[in-house]
């Protein structure tokens, strides 16, 4: 889920990133992919911003952007899959290789996002949702634990908003607490299953999501679990890794490219337009928008992946779009939230706003993460990993 300068052309079937051939982990990427990646993470900004004016999850607008986690771990599991299952079979990578490649990748930009929670929270008065004040201390403990990715137990100091989240300065993380588990699951055990197990334990898997959905486990009719660990939020959460990044590995297995011409944007519409969707039905009858969920993440999102993957830019607007899409996609997951907390205060702190006021502070929130994001990769996130791979990564 996480995340150039060459000329493309229709002769090359992906582009190779010369920014990622600084880092260790480099192999050319799947363009088509990384620009999908930045679209659902935009779309997430959107489904965040709406949440200020929803009162039910049956009246949220783009109801379904939780499911982009579903697809954010499909594709991790999948560019996971294509970057290192060679190298176990050449025994040039150890367990604790892929450990410090995998943290390299993704921990620098969870630090800031833990600081820029830490910075805004303080910033809009250290209260609570009830508008109980919240001590130093707590947020200092909060910050810690959040430094280390441990999540927070719901009604303790450091779950400073009151929310049940488990990373309460910046929700969001959560769904990086799963990814660590699916890669030290694939470290440890995934990666040395033959692939027909693979498919028999993406299928069991499939079939237990498909049953939470269904069974409305998560008590709201829908998938959006994970974030907390209050309910059946853990195993929730658990079972969208357990199907979704082992699904992104089987495929990056089995993928073979079929024609495709327009597959960024067949697969942008796509992905906007499943997100999008109202919530189906009026909520009386929870099995419905859980069979939903299940088509996107089951069926529709691996099928995306697969045409995304066949598809490659042809001219070099598209081939640019993807770059910087696929570029500032992991920044915007995960700085943007913290200045949501920001919005959401400023929009609940009187009377009810409407969205046809608002709407020019959501487009520059919205634009305005974008740019942070970018400034954030290219003064922040590059030179740092740059740094810890020559300190920390060695031959194998």
């Amino acid at each position: 889920m996480n995340p150039s300068t060459c000329s493309l052309s229709s002769s090359e079937p992906f582009g190779m990133n010369r920014m990622s051939a600084s880092f260790a982990d480099s192999k050319p990427h799947y363009e088509l992919l990384d620009g999908l990646r930045g679209v659902a993470a935009l779309v997430v900004i959107w489904y965040h911003l709406f949440e200020g004016f929803a009162t039910s999850p049956v009246d949220q607008r783009f109801n379904h952007g939780y499911l982009a986690v579903d697809f954010f771990f499909i594709l991790s599991g999948f560019v996971v899959g294509y970057a290192y299952d060679d190298r176990w079979r050449r025994r040039t990578l150890t367990p604790g290789g892929f450990v410090k490649r995998r943290l390299i990748r993704l921990h620098p930009m969870v630090v800031l996002g833990a600081v820029l929670g830490a910075v805004t929270f303080c910033l809009q008065g250290r209260v609570q949702w009830d508008g109980t004040q919240v001590a130093i201390p707590a947020v200092v403990l909060a910050l810690v634990l959040h430094l280390f990715l441990i999540p927070a137990v719901p009604g303790s100091a450091p779950e400073v908003r009151g929310n049940g989240e488990m990373y309460p300065l910046n929700g969001p993380v959560w769904s990086l607490f799963f990814e660590y588990i699916g890669n030290i699951l694939y470290a440890l055990f995934l990666r040395r299953l033959r692939t027909r197990w693979l498919a028999a334990f993406v299928a069991v898997a499939g079939f237990g999501l498909a049953a939470f959905a269904l069974g409305n486990g998560s008590g709201y009719g829908h998938l959006g679990v994970g974030w907390s660990l209050a309910g059946n939020n853990l195993p929730g959460g658990l079972l969208r890794l357990l199907f979704a990044f082992p699904m992104g590995l089987l495929l990056s297995r089995i993928f073979r490219p079929v024609a495709v011409r327009g597959a960024f944007w067949i697969c942008t519409v796509s992905i906007v337009a499943l997100l999008g969707v109202p919530y189906v039905g009026d909520g009386s009858v929870p099995m419905w928008n859980g069979l939903y969920d299940t088509l996107c993440v089951v069926v529709l999102f691996p099928l995306l992946v697969w045409l995304g993957a066949s598809g490659h830019a042809t001219d070099r607007a598209t081939g640019g779009i993807c770059r910087f899409l696929g570029n500032i996609s992991y920044p915007v997951y995960v700085i943007h939230y913290p200045f949501m907390y920001l919005f959401f205060a400023w929009l609940w702190g009187g009377e009810t706003i409407p969205f046809a006021k608002v709407w020019p502070v959501a487009v520059g929130l919205f634009a305005g993460v974008i740019l942070l994001a970018w400034l954030a990769l290219k003064f922040y996130d590059e030179p740092v990993r740059r740094w810890l791979t020559r300190r920390f990564l060695t031959r194998g």
